[in-house]
């Protein structure tokens, strides 16, 4: 991967943006992509859009959300302790333990997320689920009085954020989970700013999907494309205790998954797979019999409908502070993108037979 290319993936992961606080990482997207792009535009709801050959036919938009998951400050009790919700699905077991980060008025303010030591659970407490309000935020303050100062209800809260390369050319981060879907769709419209295209292009960094697809719908209504790629993470199952039988085979560093299902328009996944075979580009296959919980399903079923393809990013440990992936899926996914839409014309028929 290009320097240049590494760097942006590492500042927009190192970057808070759980959903609804997105502002400070579009910031990072709209700096990296306007240098290729020939409009880069914010809509009232957050989203970034960069367009290139704007004039052009079809309208091709490709959409990767930027927001995490994260927490919220809900309560501060008498001792200063943080009580937090939930932004998006987190699983409140991986929680213990973690260094979190606090994003306030007064800027970033470090803490850990604490709960009573198995020391001092009782026998029938080892081992039970884990709920939200067992566990809070230690800020290192006295009391509430000075909690206060700093920390305010309502302020996010995210793992702390660090990229880190592991073996090969895998690297794990929080928040891959979507960070690498905007990486994509900005890298892949980076790729066919030089190319010659029939299509006209808009790459969206969206925001909130995961606590619904919003950013994807008020974005696609916008754009109005006819063709739509969204590039989302999908599960790894390349690791021990998981059921490939339910799941499927999806291995990291083997390429991208081309999803194929109802969400997926079977003139463009054809295409896509087409587009691969004929430029040696890895991917593998995965299946999904409903609409996807991604922006693949808001892109669809937007206006009349769109032809719609979604293309995965194989994902380890997804929603943890350590979810892993391969730079090589990354690089694959833009390139397949890039190529096929450079290939896209007025004249192509995205109609079922």
């Amino acid at each position: 991967m290009r320097k240049k290319s590494y760097d942006f993936l590492k500042k927009i992961l190192e970057t808070p943006s759980p959903s609804g606080f997105e502002q400070p990482v579009q910031r990072i997207v709209r700096s990296y992509i306007k240098p290729v792009a020939d409009s880069v535009t914010t809509d009232v709801h957050g989203n970034v859009v960069a367009g290139l050959n704007v004039k052009g036919t079809p309208r091709v938009m490709l959409a990767g959300h930027c927001d995490q998951i994260g927490l919220m400050v809900k309560y501060i009790d008498e001792q200063g302790f943080i009580f937090v919700v939930s932004i998006g699905g987190i699983d409140p077991s991986v929680l213990p333990g973690s260094r979190v980060i606090i994003y306030t008025k007064h800027g970033p303010v470090d803490g850990v997320i604490g709960r009573r030591p198995i020391h001092v659970l009782k026998p029938e407490e080892r081992g039970a689920k884990v709920e939200m309000r067992e566990l809070w935020v230690d800020i290192g303050v006295k009391d509430k009085k000075r909690a206060e100062q700093v920390v305010s209800v309502g302020d996010p809260v995210t793992f702390r954020l660090e990229l880190v390369p592991l073996g090969g050319d895998l690297v794990t981060s929080p928040a891959f989970d979507n960070k690498v879907g905007t990486f994509v769709v900005m890298e892949a419209l980076r790729l066919c700013s030089s190319k010659k295209m029939a299509a006209s292009l808009f790459a969206a960094s969206t925001v909130q999907e995961e606590i619904g697809l919003r950013g994807a719908t008020t974005s696609a209504y916008g754009v109005d494309p006819q063709v739509g790629i969204a590039v989302d993470v999908c599960h790894a199952t390349d690791y021990p205790d998981i059921d490939k039988r339910t799941i499927g085979d999806v291995k990291i560093g083997a390429g991208p998954t081309i999803v194929t299902g109802p969400n997926v328009n079977p003139k463009l996944e054809e295409l896509l797979i087409k587009t691969a075979k004929a430029k040696r580009i890895p991917f593998q296959m995965e299946a999904s019999p409903r609409g996807t919980p991604t922006d693949a399903n808001a892109m669809q079923l937007t206006r009349a409908g769109v032809a719609t393809a979604l293309i995965g990013i194989p994902n380890r440990y997804m929603h943890t502070q350590v979810e892993v992936v391969s730079l090589s899926d990354l690089e694959s996914a833009a390139k397949l993108i890039a190529e096929t839409v450079a290939i896209i014309q007025n004249r192509t028929n995205f109609i079922p037979h």
